[in-house]
């Protein structure tokens, strides 16, 4: 005979995901953001960000996490938060020297997303010197999506790099006018990847 199911304790992991979204359980959240295992950490700051309970110093504890999963849900979800606070932005772009990449790529999106000026050349690095190309793509992204002129030489660098970051570099150049910008999308017309190719012709089309 089968027991019923809704009496069986809830694990966990079930009260956790179940307080993200229920008022009610703020206190096990925020407790449940220091658990051994990496995998509650994440769920339990998943539901204290969407129910507004993280504090600079949960922030910062997120960020500097000994596991890489919680740094880049961290890093993330601060893409959709307000990002006020000096010490948590300042925190933030120190993780672009984090040695895990989907850190890295997560706490780029966070910064572009942000228009955060001034890690501006922290993401022109990242864009030409990082070594896993997702992250050198994120980088490229950003920097098209601040839009600002010191950016222009990196993202017409991209245009030499692998074929996703060309792609992305090409969409970047949207925000760019002027000569150098025109002859690059040119030369880009003739690029051996045809999403590329495509790319340039969606841009050129959308301009006309």
């Amino acid at each position: 005979m089968r027991g019923d199911e809704s009496t069986l304790p809830e694990s966990l992991e079930e009260s956790i995901l179940r307080a993200g979204f229920v008022e009610g359980h703020e206190a096990l959240l925020v407790a449940s953001l220091h658990e051994s295992s990496p995998r509650l950490r994440v769920l339990a700051l998943r539901g204290a960000a969407r129910r507004a309970l993280m504090t600079q110093v949960e922030w910062l504890a997120a960020l500097a996490d000994d596991d890489a999963t919680v740094r880049r849900e961290a890093a993330h979800l601060l893409a959709y938060d307000e990002l006020r606070d000096e010490l948590i932005t300042s925190a933030l772009r120190k993780t672009l020297q984090d040695s895990d990449p989907l850190v890295v790529e997560s706490t780029v999106f966070a910064l572009g997303e942000h228009g955060s000026i001034d890690a501006l050349e922290q993401l022109c690095a990242v864009a030409i010197e990082h070594e896993d190309a997702r992250c050198r793509e994120a980088a490229v992204a950003a920097l098209g999506s601040l839009g600002d002129d010191r950016g222009r030489s990196t993202i017409l660098q991209a245009l030499n790099d692998k074929p996703p970051v060309r792609r992305r570099a090409i969409v970047a150049l949207a925000n760019f006018e002027g000569p150098d910008i025109d002859a690059a999308l040119e030369r880009a017309r003739d690029d051996r990847d045809w999403q590329v190719r495509s790319a340039v012709d969606q841009l050129t089309r959308d301009e006309d």
